[in-house]
């Protein structure tokens, strides 16, 4: 079982890869399928790794919308029919950096 610090730094890893991506826009994400699906892909890793979290480490950040997240993640990987674009970007390009730095922080306190 992966320890809540391993879930961080695949919480960071993932903000990472759609960060690489989010750089370069909006309209580039906008008009690119496989950016659409990258960032798809890695909000996803990013929702598993925060519902695999301790419930003792995700109260230790209470402002992270740690529901929210995981439901994210649910409706990309079961409902993606029903993913609104513009979530995403947000999700994307402002949400996960501020998660990415939240999650910095906490796993250099937990083990």
């Amino acid at each position: 079982m992966r320890s809540d610090r391993e879930r961080l730094l695949d919480i960071i890893e993932a903000a990472d890869h759609i960060g690489r991506y989010a750089r370069l826009g909006e309209e580039r994400f906008r008009r690119d399928e496989l950016v659409q699906t990258w960032m798809r892909h890695h909000l996803q890793i990013l929702g598993e790794a925060a519902a695999a979290l301790s419930e003792g480490a995700r109260q230790r950040m209470p402002d992270i919308p740690w529901r929210q997240i995981i439901g994210m993640r649910n409706i990309l990987v079961h409902q993606y029919f029903a993913v609104d674009l513009d979530v995403v970007w947000q999700a994307a390009s402002h949400d996960a950096p501020e998660l990415r730095v939240a999650a910095e922080a906490l796993a250099d306190q937990v083990t």
